[in-house]
């Protein structure tokens, strides 16, 4: 599996970008599927995650109310909303896809994830 992140840039505070991670392969539609960010001087963290029907998702605190995940199986692309931003939000953003069962608190775990995307950079400025 080859994923592909793109969407990232600048942008003020409050305002909006939407992250795409396509990956390669025709078992997309079976993964786990998450967002990690690392911002500099930071280690990766998690931001959020989807299972493999796009019926469930779950978020790091920081980021509920203003983020958003989804996917679309038929395009093998997963999608990360992001609103309101913040400059805290600032970091190289990774899409990461997992081919085991999807668990939590498991699906929050960088290493639990099998591959990934070459990230895109986000910047918020102030």
């Amino acid at each position: 599996v080859q994923l592909q992140a793109s969407g990232g840039g600048l942008v003020q505070a409050g305002g909006s970008l939407r992250l795409s991670c396509a990956a390669s392969g025709r078992a997309f539609s079976r993964y786990g599927m998450g967002w990690f960010r690392q911002a500099p001087g930071k280690e990766r963290a998690f931001v959020g995650t989807i299972n493999w029907s796009g019926g469930n998702t779950y978020y790091v605190d920081s980021v509920k109310g203003r983020f958003t995940i989804s996917r679309d199986n038929a395009k093998n692309t997963m999608y990360l909303q992001m609103n309101s931003l913040k400059p805290e939000d600032t970091a190289v953003y990774y899409c990461a896809a997992d081919t085991a069962a999807w668990v939590l608190p498991r699906a929050t775990r960088a290493h639990t994830y099998d591959y990934w995307g070459q990230g895109t950079q986000v910047t918020v400025s102030s």
